[in-house]
């Protein structure tokens, strides 16, 4: 972990955060149970939401720590956003300062069902970013500042989604890098495709080990798709808003 945080106390932030995810989780499957729902695998747990609070939280902080007013910063209500091949798409986090798009993040977790659920990521990940970005082409957002886009995805270390996935190639060959890929590789490939693309301004893998990570416990499979890494990049867009707000100020 780098020393230089963008905010104090990160790596114990996280430890936190991958712990709350864990009592939430544990907590929404017993509710489950205890109201006589009969969810499907793990769904109970995927369908209450909260889980990802703990890194809400810290993006919050961040945002408040470089200068945006606590009142620009949505991620309870009026989260929607325009898109253009539908009327608008809900993020988890959306910061608007004067009426300007400053940044949205989505926080996503996987701890089940790896199969059925990761060409779903893959689909809503891309889909998300390019509606809003063809949106934002079309006039739809002011021009400046061009906003932020953040994916931070917390996925559950285990044997299940780190063993080696086959591919089926009955036509084309895929690209050679899947072949052999375990779900969290394939997410890692995926987080990076996602910022080479340009799709998003940065992305977050984070692994938390099925064993230890009720603990706290976690683990950051490549430095570019660190923490550290994805704060310190929104951190720099949220900074040069300040110089912008004076501009826009000004303005009649």
């Amino acid at each position: 972990m780098s020393k230089n945080l963008p905010i104090d106390g990160l790596e114990a932030r996280v430890r936190y955060a991958v712990r709350h995810f864990w009592a939430t989780r544990m907590a929404q499957s017993r509710g489950q149970v205890t109201r006589g729902v009969n969810d499907q695998g793990a769904r109970g747990a995927v369908t209450g939401g909260k889980q990802m609070d703990g890194f809400v939280e810290i993006v919050r902080d961040l945002l408040i720590e470089s200068g945006i007013p606590d009142e620009e910063i949505f991620f309870d209500s009026r989260l929607e956003l325009p898109g253009y091949f539908r009327p608008e798409k809900q993020w988890d986090v959306v910061v608007v300062s004067e009426g300007r798009l400053v940044a949205a993040v989505q926080f996503k977790s996987q701890a089940s069902s790896f199969g059925n659920n990761f060409n779903n990521r893959v689909e809503e990940s891309v889909g998300s970013a390019t509606d809003l970005w063809t949106a934002y082409r079309e006039g739809a957002l002011p021009a400046t500042p061009r906003p932020w886009l953040g994916y931070l995805m917390l996925l559950v270390e285990s044997e299940a989604s780190t063993r080696p996935v086959s591919v089926r190639e009955p036509h084309f060959e895929v690209f050679p890098e899947f072949r052999g890929a375990s779900y969290a590789e394939r997410y890692r490939l995926l987080l990076g495709k996602l910022m080479r693309e340009k799709l998003y301004g940065a992305t977050c893998l984070v692994l938390a080990p099925e064993d230890s990570g009720p603990g706290g416990d976690y683990r950051e499979p490549d430095v570019d798709l660190s923490i550290v890494h994805f704060l310190a990049s929104l951190q720099a867009q949220a900074s040069a808003i300040g110089a912008m707000r004076a501009t826009w100020a000004r303005k009649p």
